[in-house]
């Protein structure tokens, strides 16, 4: 008598199914209740948080696209952001485009803009691939200060509401639709990118892009199209915040922004969508925490309730070197070994 231990596929349809096992599909539709039910009983503080985890969650897959999962490394996610929020705006302004139709066409332009910094990752890798694109975050800064006549230089643009049937999106409970569908977008479109032609490439240059381009990968071509494909969701991300917040300033954009996502994709884990969530969600969450957790003890302890907004960077840093100490792959990791835990109780071995 022999007995099977792990997971095993009799159909290429099963093989090939996003949620192949009965528990994941209990796992996403919980989540989805969740979701769907969230903003009806959540306050509009926690619905602006929610938003705010939703559109970094679009940034921060497109950005995972890029490193985790090609090996490109990049500082630029704040500029490639800029572009799509300044676009969207000025295409809205200046052409009176409704707001959806600017959103694709800054999604598009961030695309093209990705592409057109991606051109040294033919002849850069690694540190020199990143300062690079640290190139780009500093060209970007410099656009937005000084380019007044386009910009505004340190002025905020100001954008009208934007609506959809007469309704104002712009406030937490609305917004909060288009944000999760946007960032269930993202996460649908990533994961279906993977098990495509181009995604395999995508990884396949990551591990040992010398190799790929033997077995026939184009590594130049598939290099290029990361960063659009990256790019295109940062330039999703940056148009939702200007649209939300309906004032898009420089200040959103900085380097400290790009450092934030690539920080987001370390701890939630790459080469991951929902360590992309993951990630978004604890760096996103994080000041909230520190905030509320200073008031909680204001009374208690003043002294430690004044110092706690001064060492959230402090705490950003070392939530980030703990990470890559003890366990590099993130949140997703860490969730995983849960998973491998409970599918095998109550026995000792872990499938493979």
């Amino acid at each position: 008598m022999s007995f099977e231990c792990g997971v095993f596929h009799t159909r290429y349809e099963s093989d090939m199914g996003l949620r192949p096992r009965p528990a994941q599909r209990i796992r996403l539709g919980a989540f989805a209740v969740f979701v769907l039910a969230f903003p009806f009983f959540a306050s509009t503080y926690w619905l602006d948080l929610a938003n705010q985890v939703a559109i970094a969650t679009v940034g921060a897959i497109g950005l995972n696209i890029l490193v985790g999962y090609t090996g490109q490394i990049s500082l630029g996610q704040g500029a490639f952001m800029a572009v799509g929020a300044y676009a969207a705006g000025l295409f809205t302004l200046n052409l009176g485009l409704p707001w959806g139709a600017s959103i694709a066409l800054a999604c598009v332009l961030t695309a093209a803009a990705g592409t057109f910094f991606g051109l040294p990752s033919l002849r850069l890798k690694g540190l020199y691939l990143a300062i690079a694109t640290l190139a780009a975050q500093e060209i970007a800064e410099w656009a937005m200060t000084h380019w007044t006549a386009v910009t505004g230089g340190t002025e905020a643009i100001v954008l009208p509401s934007p609506a959809l049937f007469g309704i104002r999106l712009n406030t937490a409970f609305n917004f909060y639709w288009l944000a999760v569908l946007a960032a269930a977008g993202t996460a649908l479109f990533a994961a279906n990118l993977f098990r495509t032609r181009a995604g395999r490439a995508f990884v396949a240059v990551r591990d040992q892009d010398i190799a790929a381009s033997v077995i026939g990968v184009n590594v130049f071509r598939t290099k290029l199209l990361a960063f659009a494909t990256s790019s295109f969701f940062a330039g999703l991300a940056g148009a939702l915040i200007a649209y939300y917040r309906t004032i898009i300033t420089w200040e959103r954009f900085t380097l400290e922004t790009s450092i934030v996502y690539l920080a987001m994709i370390i701890v939630g884990g790459l080469g991951s969508i929902r360590g992309s969530f993951f990630g978004a969600a604890l760096i996103t969450l994080l000041p909230a925490m520190i905030a509320n957790l200073g008031r909680a003890v204001q009374e208690t302890a003043p002294a430690v309730a004044g110092l706690l907004p001064h060492a959230q960077q402090a705490v950003f840093g070392i939530v980030i070197i703990l990470f890559l100490v003890f366990e590099p792959k993130g949140l997703s990791k860490l969730w995983g070994n849960v998973k491998d835990y409970f599918h095998v109780w109550p026995f000792a071995y872990r499938r493979e």
